[in-house]
């Protein structure tokens, strides 16, 4: 079992900042890769950002260039870095992590772009 535990997120208007947390407690961390999802109202979740336990870093096209993901294994923790946030942003925001067959998900955080 693998706990995640979200923090940040909040209003923010187009061409702001913003950073989510994302810890995982009591967990073996350093070796697996994490990950960022997002659900916009009516849509299905999508992927947004994943960072390898090696720190090999992926974007989503739609992100590339303005979202930042990382990682501090001392923290037991993953970050996602989003600056020039556009309206089309707004989502809750997940982060994720697999261990082999089972996926577990942090709470979700709110992203709301609007000015």
């Amino acid at each position: 079992q693998v706990e995640l535990v979200q923090s940040g997120g909040g209003l923010v208007p187009p061409g702001g900042s913003l950073r989510l947390s994302c810890a995982a407690p009591g967990s073996i961390f350093s070796i697996y890769a994490m990950g960022w999802y997002r659900q916009a109202p009516g849509k299905q979740r999508e992927w947004v950002a994943t960072i390898t336990g090696g720190g090999v870093k992926n974007y989503a096209d739609a992100v590339k260039g303005r979202f930042t993901i990382s990682r501090d294994n001392a923290k037991n923790t993953v970050y996602l870095q989003m600056d020039s946030l556009k309206p089309e942003d707004t989502a809750v925001y997940y982060c994720n992590t697999d261990r082999g067959v089972l996926r577990y998900w942090g709470q979700g955080t709110q992203v709301t772009v609007s000015s």
